[in-house]
């Protein structure tokens, strides 16, 4: 039930913060993640305790410094870039992977023509952890086959602008036209145009 699972929500982030609390923890790595973690699985036998990756969201979302990342949590982002690259990697479908690209793709420029080598690479970085969670979840068989093969062209779509953003939204367009789209993806058959700015950058920085 939705409620219950609100709740359950709810517990596990207190008993995250109360073990940071036991802890007198300022800020956290993965040795002291690992120490919350084993905290709230004896606390939750038999039940799983949540993950690192969890445990690390609550943690900074609490205003804890944390020193981990893994390819299911976002990196982590300074305070200058958050208004803009936050919570780009949330897409779920065909449609929202391409406005993704398109938001992480101006964000690159914009930051390149400013000379900003700091935010160009963070762009960079998020652009290959979206690639990884797609990889992760195509080579994943508790996935349902259909979700699997769009996330298998998902992040075929990541690498490619990660090799070549200058190239990337004509290649895009024409891959939305050949024939093996249209025929794995028939529900996307109409997805517009990809509104990347192009221009024939390289993807070198």
């Amino acid at each position: 039930m939705p409620g219950t699972e609100v709740a359950e929500r709810i517990s596990r982030k207190r008993l995250i913060l109360a073990c940071r609390d036991e802890q007198h923890l300022e800020s956290a790595g993965l040795p002291e993640l690992r120490r919350i973690q084993n905290g709230i699985r004896e606390r939750l036998a038999p039940a799983r305790p949540p993950s690192l990756a969890y445990i690390a969201a609550v943690l900074r979302e609490a205003g804890t410094r944390v020193d981990y990342e893994d390819r299911f949590a976002d990196p982590v982002i300074p305070e200058r870039y958050r208004s803009r690259l936050e919570g780009v990697l949330r897409f779920h479908d065909l449609a929202a992977a391409e406005s993704a690209l398109g938001a992480l793709d101006a964000a690159w420029r914009a930051y390149r023509s400013a000379a900003d080598r700091e935010g160009a690479a963070l762009v960079r970085k998020l652009a290959l952890r979206g690639r990884q969670r797609a990889e992760s979840l195509a080579a994943n068989p508790r996935v349902d086959p259909a979700k699997r093969r769009q996330k298998r062209e998902i992040a075929n779509w990541f690498r490619v602008w990660l090799e070549n953003p200058g190239l990337f939204f004509d290649w895009l367009d024409l891959r939305k036209r050949a024939d093996d789209f249209r025929e794995l993806f028939p529900e996307h058959d109409r997805v517009p145009p990809a509104s990347g700015s192009g221009g024939g950058e390289d993807a070198k920085s």
